[in-house]
């Protein structure tokens, strides 16, 4: 590398296509089921070197304050370094060398030697700094992120496929430490190397520095014309990743129905695809910037070609010394060399737009309700929940609750029945505040949940889904989840109340087996039931369980039961229940129909009014089909 370029600490890289590009003809990208089409979060309009984005981006310095203006320091010294190295050699070549003065030769030798020793210690030090600046920054970024991720409601999530946000978290994030610890010093160093080597041209032939100012039009039309090609084939490039990030975040998690389907051979088509359509997209920025680096470099020779004439023309009239014609070639060229590597840093700079554009709009997507730092925290609670008027609906216009009136006194439990679709688990997020009413209020003794922290609510909660998540890690470690606090004796006595304690003991390592990722070296049952121990070592004043013993097996089942009775006895509970076995003992049941309450009362009540429960009662007793006990998916006797 010639001498006068900062260089970046890595290069670019380009993914390289089995096919040739000219091949591709233009398709959608998105990875469906079925076929490939598209669906992508495209901006209205195409943004390249922002400096709103620039400005936002550099705000993650200000707490490195100190680092970051001594590297600004370093920055300038080096710029000035560069050039008067180049300026030094040409002086000692057209000075003592010309002059054939050896002493003065030797002593001007080893000044320059030192120089070169200080302007490399600068050069290390502006490397280290701007490589420890970089990644403190990206860790600030992913924290921040990771912060307002977990900040989301669920509704976000919903929305938004998981790959994109790996996306956000690792290539977008990697795009910006490149600008911040590459793109800004090493441009800066270069940009300040040319003003300067410009500086020392005009002073030494004010005449012939007027035809390099000449040919300055001329780089600036080529960066012009190459500009928003190369922004928008960046932006494709990385939208294009995104997708293939999400779609291969979507097909590990659903491998299983890939290979129970026999969707192998499809699924990779499609995918092979979508990675195609991002190599062509990562050749037409690989083209563009072929044809700018060259074109830069090549009217860079030619400029110093147009010098050689011009100065060699003057310097045979005398008009220029040979000595001041020497130092000129020199600065002129310290001058061209940066202007390729200052293009590639504007490639690198415009992918880092994108990737901070792409950043910024998750960051900037505000919560369904505002920070919640300054709202109360609700105070240890008797478990009196009282909705009114509630009214709720997961995307505008339609509604999934209306208008639903339900109180449930300390020490209850609701049982919430009805077809799929009524509205049952919807009660439940809102009663976690996972969602907030759209209209209607909802309080638990006497305080809205809406004006108190999400976090003093849901530890006083138990919540037990249907299908819950185990992280990686032991049993125990999930069970802890709710309460690190919990000791081993803690959660065996938990265990030993609900009655599941030798089903624990007996996976193979017992309370400290490996779950797996997903909970997949456990059973469906065993899952259920460490969701279960760790809603109760958090010992709760409300529990919400929704459809929980679904899992397991008609004998695990009726042990729960029998435990949860006596678990939940003066605790306020939500149960969605299918089944008569849980309905029965509940204080009340509450009948859901199209997001309405349509009857409430005890079962007993309910049947002998004859109305909407006692119609539900007979169609799924009476009238179902014949059970099979212990199948998923086949009602059993007794479901409702």
């Amino acid at each position: 590398m010639s001498r006068g370029v900062d260089a970046p600490s890595r290069p670019a890289t380009t993914s390289g296509t089995a096919r040739s590009a000219a091949e591709a003809a233009p398709i959608d990208v998105r990875l469906g089921l079925t076929r490939v089409a598209l669906d992508d979060e495209r901006d209205q309009h195409h943004r390249t070197l922002d400096l709103g984005l620039v400005r936002r981006v550099f705000a993650f310095t200000r707490p490195y304050a100190r680092k970051r203006n001594a590297l600004f320091a370093l920055v300038v010294v080096r710029s000035i370094q560069l050039p008067i190295l180049t300026w030094a050699v040409g002086a000692i070549i057209s000075g003592p060398v010309a002059r054939r003065d050896a002493r003065a030769t030797l002593l001007a030798v080893l000044g320059f030697a030192a120089l070169v020793l200080f302007t490399e210690i600068v050069f290390h030090y502006r490397a280290r700094l701007a490589l420890e600046l970089g990644e403190a920054v990206v860790f600030d970024m992913r924290d921040r992120l990771e912060a307002h991720l977990l900040r989301m409601p669920m509704r976000f999530f919903v929305k938004t496929k998981v790959g994109r946000l790996i996306g956000r978290m690792t290539s977008d994030i990697d795009a910006i430490r490149v600008a911040v610890q590459d793109v800004v010093f090493v441009s800066t160093v270069n940009l300040g190397t040319m003003a300067v080597a410009m500086a020392l041209m005009a002073h030494a032939h004010w005449q012939l520095f007027l035809v390099v100012v000449a040919m300055v039009p001329v780089f600036w039309g080529l960066i012009v014309y190459f500009h928003k090609r190369l922004g928008a084939a960046h932006q494709r490039a990385q939208e294009s990743f995104t997708r293939v990030t999400a779609t291969l975040a979507e097909s590990v998690t659903g491998v299983r129905v890939t290979q129970g389907f026999v969707r192998q051979d499809i699924n990779g088509g499609l995918f092979r695809a979508l990675i195609f359509d991002h190599s062509r997209y990562n050749m037409d920025a690989a083209r563009h910037s072929a044809a700018f680096l060259p074109l830069l470099e090549f009217n860079g020779q030619l400029f110093l070609a147009v010098l050689v004439v011009a100065g060699g023309y003057q310097a045979l009239h005398g008009a220029i010394e040979l000595r001041v014609l020497v130092e000129f070639f020199f600065l002129a060229n310290l001058l061209f060399n940066p202007i390729p590597v200052l293009g590639n840093q504007y490639n690198q700079a415009l992918t880092a737009m994108a990737g901070a554009e792409r950043l910024f709009r998750v960051l900037d997507t505000a919560p369904d309700w505002p920070d919640e730092r300054g709202l109360p925290a609700l105070p240890p609670v008797r478990g009196r929940v009282v909705f009114e008027g509630v009214h709720f609906a997961y995307d505008p216009g339609k509604p999934v609750l209306h208008g639903v009136d339900l109180v449930a006194e300390p020490g209850q439990m609701i049982a919430l029945v009805g077809h799929t679709g009524s509205g049952k688990t919807s009660i439940l997020n809102l009663l976690a505040k996972l969602y907030l009413p759209t209209a209607g209020s909802i309080t638990v003794d006497g305080h809205d949940i809406a004006a108190t922290s999400s976090a003093s609510l849901r530890a006083q909660l138990g919540l037990v889904l249907q299908s819950n998540f185990l992280f990686s890690g032991t049993v125990l470690d999930n069970v802890r989840l709710g309460n690190p606090a919990a000791t081993d004796a803690e959660i065996r006595d938990a265990a030993r109340g609900l009655d599941v304690l030798d089903m624990l003991d007996a996976l193979p390592d017992g309370l400290r087996t490996e779950v797996g990722e997903r909970g997949t070296a456990l059973s469906l049952g065993q899952r259920q039931i460490v969701c279960f121990l760790r809603a109760m070592v958090v010992s709760p004043r409300i529990v919400l369980l929704d459809e929980a013993t679904s899992a397991v097996d008609a004998l695990t089942e009726a042990r729960l039961q029998a435990a949860l009775g006596k678990l939940l006895r003066g605790r306020t509970s939500f149960v969605v229940a299918h089944r008569l076995s849980t309905i029965r003992h509940a204080d009340r049941v509450v009948v859901l129909d199209h997001g309405r309450v349509v009857e409430q009362g005890t079962h007993a009540e309910l049947l002998a009014r004859g109305g909407a429960f006692a119609a539900l009662h007979r169609e799924l007793v009476h009238e179902g089909p014949a059970p099979v006990e212990g199948a998923r998916g086949v009602r059993r006797s007794g479901d409702l």
